[in-house]
């Protein structure tokens, strides 16, 4: 059976200090009401935690599975920190809010943000809004991960490309001023490179480096 997923809830308003602050009071239940349909839904809340310096070490403690940030007024400063708090290990990032500023959701998807949900608390709709931000990340992790291994492979085909360059400038010097044939130019450097336990790139540059100096 799979194991229902490990979620940390982001949000700046955890407590109530003065319940005749309708805005705050409006807020705390906003978030009480994600907690329950979490719960509700079949998600595994570990913790709720404030949007602070220490989001990053909390993080790591925890090692949740997604992160979603409730927040409101205060959404970007909270993204910001959260933002910061995954950036050496990346996980899905869900934003439930009632700010439907198209700018502000445009950078929070900029950010890294799976899925920014304006007004989307009802707990009927959480599971298919987190399901889908999961396989949104995963398919860009994925994406990320074959974009790496092309960068590699570029660099490596670049490194024998460059190698290549070498070896064939100290086998044209050795064509040169021994009068041997490509073949035979090759030959020595493959024997000298056995015979010193290097590779045949690193005696051609050092014949090079001895021939500049000598020039």
């Amino acid at each position: 059976m799979t194991e229902p997923l490990r979620i940390v809830v982001i949000n700046s308003d955890l407590l109530v200090d003065d319940p005749q602050d309708a805005h705050v009071f409006s807020q705390a239940e906003r978030s009480r009401s994600l907690r329950i349909g979490l719960l509700e839904s079949g998600f595994n809340l570990v913790a709720s935690l404030p949007a602070d310096v220490y989001l990053t070490e909390r993080l790591a403690q925890l090692q949740p599975d997604m992160i979603i940030v409730d927040a409101e007024s205060d959404a970007r400063d909270a993204l910001e920190h959260v933002v910061m708090a995954t950036r050496d290990e990346r996980r899905p990032i869900v934003m439930f809010t009632n700010d439907n500023d198209s700018g502000n959701a445009r950078a929070a998807v900029a950010a890294g943000v799976s899925a920014y949900i304006v007004a989307g608390l009802q707990t009927e709709r959480i599971r298919p809004i987190l399901d889908v931000a999961m396989a949104r990340f995963q398919h860009e992790q994925a994406l990320r991960q074959e974009l790496a291994a092309t960068r590699t492979e570029l660099n490596e085909l670049s490194a024998v490309l460059q190698d290549r360059k070498v070896i064939d400038r100290a086998k044209a010097m050795l064509m040169q001023r021994q009068q041997l044939s490509e073949e035979a130019a090759y030959a020595k450097l493959r024997k000298t490179a056995m015979d010193k336990n290097l590779k045949i790139v690193e005696v051609a540059q050092r014949m090079l480096d001895v021939a500049d100096l000598l020039s």
